[in-house]
């Protein structure tokens, strides 16, 4: 459910005070054929908030705290992959809470958006994953998978048992840094199981690692009022009053929950 923001100083939060993007880490641990992903996800979670008040919007706990931890995993998880691949996953949750969650990003772009869906949300009989994934050139790939479980920790690690068929582990450290780690051939699978956060806080002072690229993220749909006019001017044409006798229609973006109120002279044009 979705409230107006009341009490919070833009100012504050303004951007002069955090980078503007997340940098994930990526390092292989050698002699355990792993790969770790790491980043401290303040900035991103900066201009998640940002957005939200420049809308007049605000998540209630639950579903931001929910949205926030996706997020994380799933921009972990898309360096986790190669460049040119845009992914989207949707979340269909009865439990811990009843709404959808939708992240989606893509490497090429350094960007990560999400949002949460609350009203007239079908409740599953299990939480399902819904995933796509595309790449230039390629068919799109999609996948359905059950994910048991109440954190997006868990979700995350069950999708890459069946979607990805392989091991991976989801770790969370203090000050909003996530942590993913995920099996390469020969992985040492116990290793990589006792996993904790003892051991992720100090992995390259126990473990033999190597530096690979990072890439970087921000919270960024890049949604307009231009972009949204044309399949509005489509609609125009079958409905006969899309506006119900109003003098303007309020639009929202199904990626960030963007507001845009569109005239009938924007349709004119």
């Amino acid at each position: 459910m979705i409230f107006p923001v009341k009490g919070m100083n833009l100012h504050y939060m303004s951007e002069e005070m955090v980078e503007e993007f997340v940098t994930v880490e990526s390092i292989f641990v050698r002699g355990r054929n792993c790969l770790a992903l790491r980043a401290k996800f303040s900035p991103l979670f900066t201009d998640y908030y940002l957005h939200l008040m420049q809308y007049g919007l605000r998540n209630e706990e639950i579903y931001d705290s929910l949205l926030k931890e996706l997020m994380a995993y799933f921009t972990l998880y898309m360096v986790a992959r190669p460049w040119a691949e845009q992914h989207a996953w949707t979340v269909n949750l009865n439990t811990p809470v009843v709404a959808n969650l939708f992240v989606s990003g893509s490497s090429l772009t350094e960007s990560v958006v999400g949002r949460v869906f609350t009203q007239d949300v079908k409740e599953p009989e299990e939480n399902t994953l819904y995933s796509t994934m595309l790449c230039k050139g390629q068919e799109p790939r999609y996948s359905v998978v059950p994910i048991p479980g109440a954190s997006p920790a868990q979700w995350v690690e069950e999708f890459y048992k069946q979607s990805e068929q392989r091991t991976a582990r989801c770790i969370e450290l203090p000050d909003e840094c996530y942590t993913m780690v995920t099996a390469q051939p020969d992985a040492d699978e116990e290793w990589l199981n006792s996993l904790n956060q003892e051991k992720m806080a100090h992995l390259e002072e126990n473990e033999n690692t190597r530096v690979l690229e990072p890439r970087r993220f921000r919270f960024y749909c890049g949604c307009t009022l231009d972009r949204i006019l044309p399949t509005l001017k489509a609609l125009q044409e079958k409905e006969k009053d899309l506006f119900q006798g109003e003098n303007e229609l309020e639009i929202t973006c199904p990626r960030c929950a963007a507001i845009y109120r569109v005239t009938r002279e924007n349709l004119e044009d």
